[in-house]
């Protein structure tokens, strides 16, 4: 068998394309008993093509692993394949194989060169060939091709081809290889937290113990619950052990459970590395509570329940029904846990923002659901700024059992390939919102903490289906189920619950949230007519996506009509009167100078605020 050595040396120009596709090779000979001539070249000097076609290759074994150079261990893939024992092998002059990296499209290419006299070799078994110490890349997929030389004139039956995909730093075949070390495939942080109460100082100490990683130097650790949140940076300094102390006031802790979590950065994923995780229950170090504390606590607990059972008395849309399977279990599914959702959307469109909105409602009304919209806390999120908006809200929902649900849409899957390369996105109705585009930087945030096992279940996919598809959902969210709405709402609010709606011998049914009878409370009906409206809108405007879409030169003149629309409707103007040049003359409802202003009518009408009541376009010229 010919194997190319584990030593690093490229072939030549002709064998590597880039520097992640290349071979462990020193010596440049692939000679084996029986053979004349075995050489490995460059693909620049093919043979000319003979009359009669040569015998196809037959695949051997593949094989990946971590190979050594002569400087660190790098992953590799072996390739191996057999020449049939027919006639055919004696015209044979060599043989070609290409490699493709999906991932990349860099391609390499090498030719063995050499001359059979005999059918089988000296062992009387066929003639074996083997590419040793292609350098592959972790998570990529290949396509790996071989053809025998001189090329026949019909390829179709004699070109044999194999993906091969490489496993992540996760699998134990290649998570010793360099690029995988520096990734923190072996980093076992062992995290240790100490706690003690200084009584005389009313404070909670915690000392947080882990064992730091060979290639990365430095390290944030926080500690955070509902009510409070403090990281600390430490820097490895050659040490082994790294220790970081926590001292909280007594009366900061209003919940027993905080959450730990150590974010290293690496020399390779740098800021969007594994993260350890832990759960710290202080609550048997916590000092005994005062009676008048206890009678506090217990008049507070007494209040929250009546308040709990007047609530569900005069709550009409109540969340339970009976059972659809036996008779002898229990009569229905009762919802146990006021439940909160922050929604990520696209503004694609005002009838579809009002689909959003009547969905907001649905949830809050019906399913009793807390709703966190940037679009119904815009005063917030001024204050605080989008990013930091949507990471607080994260952060929460992420050490709690609420979840965040990503409503696709074709200005989501847009934006998304926009991140990842294609042209920038500007729509129409996120430059006439006052909050803007929020959702490519939740998109920004959100997909890092989305693919770890640790937040996956935080997350819920769906989309409207009468009015967008599933080609809607980008790429990251095609590893979980994408829940169509509202023909599969009941399973998404199972979701939202962290409840399951199929149980060994029932099957659990929630009252009024099915496909069809969601639209038999106002709230849902309202949300019914919204999508109806929408999808009749698709109907009559099959280009509405890319009517929508604003190239930068119609940006200024947006934002400048957008400016006109939030004045008109902050200021309750009232049409006052109308010169001879069509400008409609406005002046505030308070009749304060420094509130009036001139605007063209054809301004006025544009704006969605201005109801037609307020602004007859008929009358202008004869007023």
């Amino acid at each position: 068998m010919t194997h190319v050595p584990f030593l690093c040396l490229c072939l030549s120009a002709g064998l590597t394309l880039s520097s992640s596709l290349w071979i462990l090779n020193k010596r440049l000979d692939c000679s084996q008993p029986g053979l004349d001539h075995c050489k490995i070249n460059n693909c620049s000097d093919k043979p000319m093509a003979i009359q009669r076609a040569p015998s196809d290759p037959d695949w051997g074994p593949v094989h990946v692993g971590v190979g050594m150079d002569k400087h660190e261990a790098v992953p590799v893939m072996n390739v191996t394949w057999n020449l049939k024992s027919d006639a055919g092998v004696f015209s044979l002059r060599g043989s070609e194989i290409n490699i493709l990296d999906q991932s990349t499209n860099q391609t390499m290419c090498v030719q063995f060169s050499y001359k059979i006299y005999k059918q089988l070799n000296p062992n009387s078994n066929r003639w074996t060939f083997s590419l040793d110490g292609v350098v592959v890349e972790p998570e990529h997929t290949y396509v790996v091709s071989l053809v025998n030389l001189p090329e026949p004139k019909t390829r179709e039956n004699k070109i044999r081809a194999k993906i091969v995909t490489v496993p992540g730093c996760n699998n134990s075949i290649i998570q010793t290889a360099r690029i995988c070390l520096e990734n923190g495939s072996l980093w076992r942080p062992h995290v240790i937290a100490d706690m003690s109460v200084d009584k005389g100082h009313k404070k909670l100490i915690i000392v947080v113990g882990f064992e730091a990683a060979q290639y990365s130097e430095r390290y944030q650790v926080s500690i955070q619950s509902q009510a409070l949140h403090d990281s600390k940076n430490v820097s490895k300094e050659n040490r082994t052990l790294l220790n970081v102390t926590f001292e909280f006031g007594l009366s900061q802790l209003s919940q027993c459970k905080m959450l730990l979590t150590i974010q290293p950065f690496f020399t390779r994923c740098r800021n969007d590395c594994w993260r350890p995780m832990k759960v710290i229950d202080y609550c048997p170090y916590y000092p005994p509570r005062t009676l008048i504390i206890k009678a506090v606590v217990g008049l507070l607990v007494i209040d929250v329940c009546l308040f709990y059972l007047l609530w569900r008395a005069f709550h009409k849309d109540s969340v339970s029904t009976p059972s659809s399977i036996a008779k002898d279990q229990p009569e229905g599914f009762q919802v146990q846990e006021r439940k909160r959702v922050l929604i990520i959307y696209s503004l694609d469109h005002p009838l579809y923002k009002n689909i959003v909105l009547k969905l907001c409602g649905f949830l809050a009304t019906k399913c009793g659901t807390e709703v966190v919209l940037d679009l119904l806390d815009s005063a917030r999120l001024g204050v605080l700024g989008g990013i930091q908006w949507l990471d607080l809200h994260r952060e929460q929902i992420e050490s709690s059992s609420n979840k965040i649900l990503i409503l696709c849409s074709p200005g989501v899957q847009a934006k998304w390939r926009a991140m990842c390369g294609d042209r920038p996105v500007f729509l129409r109705e996120d430059v006439r919102s006052p909050v803007g585009d929020m959702l490519t930087p939740a998109l920004s945030l959100m997909v890092p903490h989305f693919i770890r096992s640790p937040s996956f279940e935080k997350y819920i996919v769906a989309y409207f289906d009468d009015v967008c598809s599933e080609e809607d959902v980008p790429s990251p969210f095609n590893i979980t189920v994408r829940y169509k709405l509202m023909k599969q709402f009941e399973e998404l609010f199972f979701r939202i619950l962290d409840a399951e709606k199929h149980e060994p011998g029932r099957v659990n049914h929630i009252e009024g949230l099915s496909e069809d009878e969601y639209h038999q409370c106002p709230s849902g009906r309202a949300l019914q007519d919204a999508i109806d409206a929408f999808h009749a809108y698709q109907l009559e405007h099959p280009q509405w996506f890319e009517n929508e879409l604003l190239e930068s030169s119609e940006l200024e003149v947006e934002e400048t009509l957008a400016e006109i629309c939030d004045n008109v409707t902050s200021q309750n103007l009232i049409i006052h009167y109308v010169n001879e040049s069509t400008q409609v003359k406005t002046q505030a409802s308070d009749f304060t100078a420094d509130k009036t202003g001139s605007y063209t009518a054809e301004q006025l009408q544009m704006c969605p605020s201005v109801e037609s009541s307020h602004l007859i376009v008929e009358d202008v010229q004869t007023l």
